[in-house]
């Protein structure tokens, strides 16, 4: 059974603004060969065994703006570069933008998969309605990235190595000086090939519970994927990792007791045959991957809870792991919380290993998908 539904109700609702949007769609330009490569090149020539996540420029990206009206127009793909923008720009000066991310697999067949790309689309589209933005359909969001994964598939990396992360964007390009949203919005896609997010690797997380520092508030964005929502959690994370932590997770901000998230990730815990997830009343991003494990662990026999969760609860939980598109699944070792340091227990059996496994077999195309979470690049 699961319990606590407002996020999925809201999934749900967010399919008719999809709809509304459905006339945006416009098919994106095919691909130029690029200059510098062959086209029977498989695999662009770096090392793939090191990839860790940071920044490599890939060879295209896709770019289209909004016209007057709101309509995006038809996309095209261009060698991935800086952009122009006017310095008086929505974006620089107020910040007014979104960005979302998702991946690229390659199976061992050769094939390559994204992973629900139709949720970022909608999710995209409910930011872009908050920051009062018009947004690209799903349609045309969809095509979008499967242009940019394809006009970069020898960036994708070989099966095991990694994904290649596609990272949509959305922002104010327009000039405005007064606070207004801006005349012009330009929707961008851009790749990289990535593997481990946390410098550890694999290895599990020890965070810091952050009692002065808030990630988002009642009323603010941090239930969408603003940009704003990232900057300001920087000083928190460097005091922290400072002190030899790898992350931080955060209270709300009301009662300062109730676990939200982590900086760029959603947390859950385990207890027994429980996994409890803090509910998202809008200061918490109901990411994808969260969506995902949660149906997993229903198929697997698990109660699923979304609820408010005392920071005082990580003492008794069981195991507590980390997830998102960038981090995966991550288990957690440690937690500190008022100076004391709560220990959990790694082994090969855990809970989130389990949940793991059947995501990333999905994902690839090892495991049968059910739910029709895999869309092909053909």
């Amino acid at each position: 059974m699961i319990r606590g539904v407002a996020s999925f109700r809201k999934l749900f609702q967010s399919s008719a603004l999809s709809s509304k949007v459905a006339a945006r769609y416009y098919t994106a330009q095919a691909a130029v060969q690029p200059a510098n490569y062959s086209s029977d090149e498989e695999f662009a020539d770096i090392d793939w065994d090191n990839l860790g996540f940071h920044l490599m420029q890939t060879d295209y990206m896709y770019v289209t703006k909004s016209s007057e009206d709101g309509i995006f127009k038809q996309g095209q793909l261009n060698r991935y570069g800086n952009i122009q923008l006017s310095p008086s720009a929505g974006v620089l000066n107020y910040g007014q933008g979104l960005f979302e991310g998702t991946k690229a697999y390659r199976t061992e067949d050769g094939r390559v998969f994204l992973f629900r790309p139709q949720q970022n689309a909608i999710r995209m589209q409910i930011g872009a309605e908050r920051m009062c933005m018009p947004a690209p359909s799903t349609d045309q969001f969809v095509e979008a990235v499967k242009q940019t994964a394809l006009a970069n598939k020898r960036w994708i990396p070989p099966p095991g190595k990694g994904s290649l992360y596609i990272r949509p964007l959305l922002i104010g390009s327009g000039p405005i000086l007064g606070l207004a949203p801006a005349p012009e919005c330009t929707f961008l896609v851009y790749a990289c090939p990535v593997g481990n997010y946390f410098k550890q690797g694999t290895a599990p997380l020890n965070l810091y519970v952050e009692e002065d520092f808030h990630r988002a508030s009642r009323g603010g964005a941090g239930g969408v994927k603003s940009i704003t929502n990232y900057a300001p959690v920087l000083k928190a994370m460097k005091n922290a990792k400072a002190k030899g932590y790898s992350d931080v997770l955060y209270l709300d901000a009301v009662n300062k007791k109730y676990i939200e998230e982590v900086s760029s990730c959603n947390i859950f815990l385990v207890k027994g045959n429980v996994l409890s997830t803090p509910i998202a009343r809008g200061t918490i991003l109901e990411g994808i991957t969260r969506k995902s494990i949660m149906d997993i662990a229903l198929d697997l026999g698990y109660t699923v809870e979304e609820r408010l969760i005392e920071a005082d609860e990580l003492i008794s939980a069981d195991e507590v792991f980390c997830t998102g598109t960038a981090v995966g699944v991550a288990p957690v070792g440690s937690i500190t919380y008022k100076g004391q340091r709560i220990e959990y227990k790694i082994s090969s059996d855990q809970t989130c290993k389990k949940f793991y496994s059947r995501l990333v077999g999905i994902q690839k195309g090892v495991i049968k998908d059910e739910r029709d979470w895999v869309v092909e690049i053909e």
